[in-house]
């Protein structure tokens, strides 16, 4: 079994930033991709941003030019930088885990941008 533990989140003004990160353990061997979805309420979870094994990175558009992904193969983790957020940001955000066992999800953590 797989366990991610999130971190970061919270209450920002517009314009401001965030960052947000996962760290895997437990049953993680064959790691396929890391990265974070999110959703808004009424709304679908989507994919926000991902890191593909081979190094491929994808991005929502909505995201692309202000949101950066990261990983640390060594330290199982991966983080997400979120700058000039704005109102649409606000979801709760979960961590991806793929491996070749299956799909892990973190508990998520809330985003909030609000004036």
């Amino acid at each position: 079994q797989v366990q991610l533990v999130e971190s970061g989140g919270g209450l920002v003004q517009p314009g401001g930033s965030l960052r947000v990160s996962c760290v895997a353990s437990g049953n993680i061997f064959g790691i396929v991709a890391m990265g974070w979805y999110r959703q808004a309420p009424g709304k679908q979870r989507e994919l926000v941003a991902n890191i593909i094994n081979g190094g491929n990175i994808n991005y929502a558009d909505s995201v692309k030019g202000r949101f950066t992904i990261s990983r640390d193969i060594a330290k199982n983790t991966v983080s997400l930088q979120m700058n000039s957020l704005n109102f649409d940001d606000t979801a709760v955000y979960y961590c991806n885990v793929a491996t070749f066992r299956g799909v892990n999800w973190g508990q998520g953590t809330q985003v909030t941008v609000s004036s």
